[in-house]
């Protein structure tokens, strides 16, 4: 928690990057708006796809923020002699990146609302942007762990972690298009999800202490 405060401290005094996130995950918005051609009866189909675009677009801005104000001046170093877990390290960033997602969502939601006419602001796709949400903060936590000190780190982590997020995009456009317009037997989107989560979650937790001291 101490981790988390520090984050949010930081975020707050500083830039705030979140917000130039969701205004740019809207821009994108806009401009799927005007690209295709946008009607009554297609708004379903295209809305999903264009708002989990965004999301991973505005995602690039904060990509690698986990860990990007530690590698200054020595301040991992400080961080890795703590007398603590490597695992309440990694939970402790994973829930900053989850917030700064959380956030792009909250001014990307009502704008995706009134461009597309869709009702979103219902649990059931809150409860999937959530855990679509997680699963991008898992795997951008794991790996902005692993190129820290990477020279080319702004380009190095979404090389690395875009291919790695694809099930998770595919899944969640699904889902979301699956609530959005009821499918009868419709493929368990929203279970995959859960999956991925589940799985990338351990996988963050067993590996990451391997990853810090690598």
């Amino acid at each position: 928690m101490a981790l988390v405060r520090k984050d949010i401290t930081a975020e707050v005094r500083g830039r705030p990057v979140w917000l130039a996130s969701g205004f740019f995950a809207a821009v994108v918005l806009v401009v799927f708006v005007f690209a295709l051609d946008l009607r009554v009866e297609n708004k379903a189909a295209l809305g999903p796809g264009a708002l989990w675009i965004a999301v991973l677009f505005s995602g690039i801005i904060g990509i690698g923020r986990a860990f990007a104000s530690e590698s200054d001046y020595g301040r991992m170093d400080r961080l890795l002699i703590c007398p603590v877990d490597r695992r309440a390290i990694f939970v402790a960033k994973l829930l900053g990146t989850m917030l700064f997602v959380s956030l792009v969502l909250v001014v990307l939601l009502p704008v995706f609302g009134v461009l597309f006419g869709l009702a979103v602001l219902r649990l059931d796709i809150i409860g999937v942007l959530l855990l679509g949400a997680l699963g991008i903060a898992t795997v951008t936590t794991l790996f902005s762990a692993g190129t820290t000190h990477s020279a080319a780190r702004e380009i190095l982590l979404p090389l690395i972690a875009f291919p790695l997020l694809l099930p998770v995009m595919i899944a969640a456009v699904k889902a979301t298009e699956g609530i959005i317009t009821p499918v009868v037997n419709d493929s368990p989107w929203v279970g995959l999800l859960i999956a991925y989560d589940v799985i990338f979650l351990s996988i963050g937790m067993l590996t990451f202490g391997q990853v810090m001291d690598e």
